[in-house]
């Protein structure tokens, strides 16, 4: 965040845009990382209770895709309806009811027996935790202008890395050292040591949040007053298009199907790498977390560096295409050299970083076609054709392995579909989306002086 310089707060001195934007991220991005950090930790966790738990309940590897799938089913049938409520009640209150609820769905993993209830729990899970992502690149636009947003969504999104850097070894670690005590199995401490965190925070954003500038105690009048003014000068920033706007823009399809490509690139990583891995030759599950850990951690280092670049250039379409070719890049070489480690990590560490960076680059896009209720419809859209990729990777890639013994097969169709975003993002989306994003430094100048932000004062009081 560091690119967001000023002097927010210092006595003395007026406060300018960049100093309440920075002001606005401190405050807003963190909590957010962490929320994302622990939503993916709960989702993807069952990639290290499957060492123990697919013996111990006697499942099939496409009992275990399909169970890993069925969150996203749920996932996408209550994605659009939570982002409707979410527009009309506030991020802050169903922000907060997603994350307890998801807690607890996850929590009670740990009372799985039978293959049947880990498809309905997965389904919960799904259903819950719906609506959490579109709502948190929704709320950014009610706080960030358009050209801010492409580095806020990249630290949102570095989350993903975050939780494999820690995710991994404490998934691993809870296995081997908890495994057995007070009666119960490793995976099952998994589930519930790694769910409660989620309902704790919801309590946190409850008490944290604001859903309105106007609404934030922690900014004084002129502040916002300034960042009201900014925001106001979005491009469409005062429509409240219904959802049906959104059904009608062409690129929203296109937009789902690019989605659909990065999304099944996330998930066969997330849900396969510690089975890679241990077919690599690991077999320690501690041992398994520390190595998932490195592409992650490469992957977080590579993120920050493409969202710097980005954001100092404005451009986001090559940056974009670029993200989604490392993800093919990155997919052949784990299916070619499946039984090195050394390969394995390097492959998986390329693909984690354009995977990643690409969602950061991805979701400033559709807010510049949509707006408003038409926004909050047409994330919850894109981000529900992209669940397709949750349901298709892992399943996919189980029913491989069973057939095949080798998820080589399934690797290379994710490196494709992986391409096909890149060609979609490079020819097929409209040229006002890829327009370079304008300075802060003239978005600075264009509020100008005292004759703009004090009428924007008096509104603000009015209400």
């Amino acid at each position: 965040m560091s690119s967001l310089t000023a002097d927010a707060g210092t006595p003395g001195l007026a406060p300018t845009l960049e100093s309440v934007l920075r002001k606005a991220t401190w405050r807003i991005v963190p909590l957010f990382v962490v929320c994302f950090g622990v939503a993916y930790l709960d989702r993807v966790n069952i990639s290290f209770a499957k060492l123990q738990m697919q013996s111990e309940l006697g499942l099939s590897e496409a009992a275990y895709g399909f169970g890993a799938s069925v969150f996203f089913i749920s996932y996408l049938v209550f994605e659009i309806p939570s982002n409707m409520i979410l527009a009309r009640v506030g991020a802050r209150l169903w922000i907060a009811r997603i994350m307890i609820s998801w807690g607890i769905a996850s929590a009670l993993m740990m009372f799985v027996r039978t293959e049947a209830w880990f498809y309905v729990l997965r389904f919960l899970l799904g259903m819950f935790e719906a609506g959490f992502v579109p709502g948190a690149v929704y709320y950014f636009t009610q706080w960030f202008p358009a050209r801010q947003r492409g580095q806020i969504n990249s630290y949102f999104f570095t989350s993903i890395a975050l939780c494999g850097i820690l995710g991994g070894p404490i998934s691993g670690a809870i296995m081997k050292y908890m495994d057995a005590v007070g009666g119960l199995h490793g995976w099952q401490w998994l589930f519930l040591l790694e769910g409660m965190p989620s309902v704790v925070l919801g309590f946190v954003v409850i008490k944290w949040l604001d859903d309105r500038v106007e609404d934030a105690k922690w900014l004084d009048p002129r502040e916002k007053a300034i960042l009201a003014a900014r925001l106001e000068q979005e491009p469409r920033s005062g429509s409240t298009h219904s959802f049906g706007v959104a059904l009608r823009q062409p690129s929203t399809y296109v937009f789902s199907v690019i989605y659909l490509g990065l999304a099944m690139g996330i998930y066969g990583i997330l849900f396969w790498m510690p089975q890679l891995v241990k077919t690599a030759g690991t077999n320690d599950t501690f041992i398994i977390g520390l190595i998932t850990m490195l592409p992650y951690l490469l992957a977080l280092v590579g993120v920050t560096l493409i969202a710097w670049n980005s954001y100092r250039t404005g451009e986001r379409r090559w940056h974009l295409t670029g993200c989604a070719l490392a993800g093919v890049v990155g997919y052949v070489m784990c299916g070619v050299f499946g039984n090195s480690t050394v390969m394995l990590v390097i492959g998986l560490s390329i693909a984690a970083t354009g995977i990643i960076a690409s969602f950061g680059l991805f979701w400033v896009l559709p807010a510049r076609v949509l707006t408003g209720l038409a926004a909050a419809g047409g994330l919850a859209l894109i981000n529900s054709v992209g669940q397709f990729g949750g349901i298709i990777g892992p399943w996919m890639v189980g029913l491989v392995k069973d057939a095949t013994g080798s998820a080589d097969a399934a690797l290379y169709a994710i490196a494709g579909v992986c391409a096909l975003s890149a060609v979609l993002i490079v020819w097929c989306l409209p040229k006002r989306v890829y327009a370079r994003d304008e300075s802060l430094e003239a978005g600075s100048a264009s509020l100008g002086d005292e004759g703009l932000v004090e009428p924007m004062l008096v509104r603000s009081d009015r209400g």
